[in-house]
């Protein structure tokens, strides 16, 4: 292996691998799987980890991004309070599914997450996306109440109440990355 990475045990559920944009490496792993099995998972996405680090190191050099603001980031939660838990309620009823709380973060890493429990967390970010990219995360999230994975039945349901969340998700990565890398 020619790079060094980060072991991190967490409370998770799943082996996971983090490609940061100067190249490292972080191998997440649930606190009951061994080191072992986490490497052999690692050693089995390795063309995936090759190409990914050669994709980063041959993007041109960006510009310094300007950064958001404490007080724009503060401006954003308090604007995704007010929208996303009247539209999480709305789409939430048409599906049929019932929630927990509702959580407005800062994250680097992600849009939204749904827990075990039926609770809720968005990035405050979204506010700053069309209507429709929006949408879809909430969607997303809310079908996670029937379906706890990405399967097939899982993206089924987003489809029943989100159909064009095709270009939505696509939006959602090329618009919100460039706005993920203005956080503070």
């Amino acid at each position: 292996m020619d790079f060094e990475y980060t072991f991190v045990r967490s409370r998770r559920r799943t082996i996971g691998i983090t490609i940061k944009q100067d190249g490292s490496v972080v191998l997440r792993a649930p606190m009951r799987c061994s080191r072992a099995e986490a490497e052999r998972f690692l050693f089995s996405k390795m063309d995936w980890i090759v190409k990914t680090r050669k994709k980063i190191a041959e993007k041109a050099p960006a510009a310094e991004v300007q950064k958001f603001s404490g007080a724009e980031v503060a401006r954003f939660k308090a604007e995704a309070r007010k929208e996303i838990p009247g539209l999480v309620r709305e789409v939430a009823a048409k599906m049929g599914v019932t929630y927990g709380t509702v959580s407005i973060r800062a994250q680097k890493t992600r849009w939204g997450s749904c827990s075990a429990k039926g609770n809720l967390n968005f990035n405050c970010l979204l506010m700053l996306l069309p209507e429709n990219v929006l949408r879809y995360v909430v969607v997303h999230e809310l079908a996670h109440r029937r379906h706890m994975n990405h399967s097939a039945a899982f993206w089924r349901e987003v489809e029943k109440y989100q159909p064009t969340y095709r270009e939505d998700r696509r939006q959602l990565k090329t618009e919100g990355g460039r706005l993920i890398e203005r956080l503070p």
